[in-house]
């Protein structure tokens, strides 16, 4: 396998985990005012992004060993709530 091969793989596997915690964040700062806690654990929207973009690379990992596949729906489902949760404690929401 070259290089550029192995890069393409590596981007396109991570894709969906960095389009998700951008997506999350971003919307969290949107429309998140309910949710917001007056300390939030993670005060920039890159360093939110960042702790989720690592936690979904994390499910998606586990997804591969797993299954031994990626792509299965159900880890891109598990990716979705661990990035929500993810996102929920680096709020502080639960002291909402």
């Amino acid at each position: 396998m070259t290089f550029y091969l192995l890069a393409n793989h590596l981007l396109n596997f991570a894709l969906p985990a960095a389009a998700v915690a951008l997506l999350l964040v971003l919307s969290s700062r949107v429309f998140g005012g309910v949710f917001r806690s007056s300390r939030p654990v993670a005060a920039t929207w890159w360093m939110q992004t960042a702790i989720v973009f690592a936690a979904n690379v994390a499910v998606l990992v586990a997804g591969l060993v797993f299954f031994g596949r990626d792509g299965k729906m159900l880890t891109y489902a598990a990716m979705v709530a661990g990035a929500a949760l993810c996102q929920w404690v680096l709020l502080g929401a639960w002291r909402a």
